[in-house]
């Protein structure tokens, strides 16, 4: 799936200069979707938080009882080595995945302790525009309980669902998807964790079980209250959002993204999201 340009690929205990084929037909996460990944990110010279996004790789790969096979701290070695491969400009997206190759009971569930199929790829994306935004629609598509699906993983199994947000959203005239829960509150965006900003104070759905709690969202708010902002981890309506002075979405692939307009309600990029900016970017800097 190459989104990007200058693809690199370990596999097999080595790196490779192209975006190899890495799976057979066979293959329970060929045709199971036992697949888990995760995504870090080099910019700036920087590699923010890669030790928790390694070491999610692995916490997701549980999840969907798949055996990890290589630890966290191995995991940056392997990826430092690779990106001495770019220039030290380049902004690159880090993708560790996992999958099982071997099925066990009933060739559903993944063996035990059995194969593991292990791959990274890098490839050189560059990062959003100092001016860039999105926009945000609802959709009738909902987030998932824990009974339902793997929502404690980072899983492929759950993008499907995504896809169907985001094509509803383009079809709308819109760049993203603002979406609910069970109960009908705003958990996240299609592709990302939400915040919002009201008379100074930061507002974000509190994590409840139906979506990926992020590593680059646990950093705002880390940074955020160091700061001194109020940050409330709360349940939230789709009015809240209407009401805000400010919104943007927090993700891996571009740490911090500005809203412009939620359906008919508009925003302008406020102090907030650029402070967010700026600090998650000093931050990384000092760490």
């Amino acid at each position: 799936m190459p989104t990007g340009t200058n693809i690199k690929t370990y596999f097999n205990g080595t790196w490779h200069d192209a975006d190899i084929a890495v799976m057979n037909a066979a293959d329970h996460g060929m045709w199971l979707g036992s697949n888990v990944f995760d995504g870090a990110r080099l910019a700036h010279g920087l590699t923010p938080d890669l030790d928790k996004h390694c070491a999610r790789v692995n916490a997701s790969a549980r999840a969907l009882m798949v055996t990890p096979t290589v630890t966290a701290e191995e995991m940056v070695e392997i990826v430092r080595e690779g990106l001495k491969m770019y220039p030290k400009d380049a902004a690159v997206y880090i993708r560790p995945m996992y999958w099982a190759i071997d099925g066990g009971m009933a060739a559903i569930v993944p063996k035990d302790d059995s194969r593991t199929g292990f791959a990274i790829s890098l490839e050189e994306i560059p990062m959003a525009a100092p001016d860039a935004s999105a926009t945000l629609t609802r959709t009738r598509f909902r987030r998932p309980v824990l009974e339902d699906a793997v929502v404690n993983a980072k899983a492929a199994c759950l993008y499907p669902n995504n896809a169907r947000m985001l094509a509803e959203a383009r079809d709308r005239g819109f760049t993203n998807a603002l979406v609910a829960d069970a109960l009908g509150n705003v958990a996240e965006a299609a592709t990302a964790n939400v915040f919002a900003v009201k008379d100074g104070e930061v507002f974000t759905p509190v994590p409840n079980g139906t979506f990926l709690s992020g590593i680059t969202r646990a950093r705002h708010i880390a940074n955020l209250r160091a700061d001194g902002v109020t940050v409330h981890e709360t349940v939230m309506s789709f009015d809240d959002f209407h009401d805000a002075d400010e919104v943007f979405l927090s993700g891996n692939m571009m740490k911090v993204t500005p809203i412009t307009a939620f359906d008919d309600t508009s925003y302008q990029v406020g102090p907030v999201t650029r402070r967010v900016r700026d600090m998650y970017w000093d931050w990384a800097a000092s760490a």
